[in-house]
């Protein structure tokens, strides 16, 4: 069996049974994991035949932001990107909408195309961000 799983946790054999007092928590990903805890920095994911156990920098209950920048770059990256990449491009894609209106079949397409592309290319930033600041945080040495 190993002991440390590929983001660095502790791995604990469910037969250790550790007691865990702290309530279940929606805080952090759950990666596969069938429940999760937190008590303080500390975080704990269940899962069918072990526990996962890590230790955060910040805790995230008491410092949110400084969790994302610390903890979770990946998330507080993907986030920025994609309201970066909506914000830039929203207003030239409704005003191109506004100027282009008619009331044609064809107009109202492009409206549509018009209205959906920022969305759209935000999504796709905000996920490319995410994805490549977590395999560049996989590539960092350990803490």
């Amino acid at each position: 069996m190993r002991f440390i799983d590929d983001d660095g946790s502790i791995i604990v054999p469910k037969s250790v049974r550790p007691i865990i007092d702290s309530p279940e928590t929606v805080l952090g990903n759950k990666c596969g994991a069938s429940r999760q805890f937190r008590h303080g920095k500390l975080h704990i994911r269940e899962y069918d035949d072990y526990y996962s156990v890590h230790s955060d920098r910040v805790n995230p209950e008491n410092d949110p932001l400084g969790h994302l920048i610390a903890d979770a770059p990946e998330y507080l990256v993907g986030i920025l990107s994609g309201i970066s990449t909506y914000s830039s491009l929203k207003d030239r894609s409704f005003n191109r909408s506004r100027k282009n209106s008619t009331n044609s079949y064809s107009s109202s397409v492009t409206g549509v195309k018009d209205v959906l592309s920022p969305y759209l290319a935000g999504i796709f930033s905000a996920y490319s961000g995410y994805t490549l600041t977590k395999s560049l945080k996989k590539l960092a040495p350990s803490r």
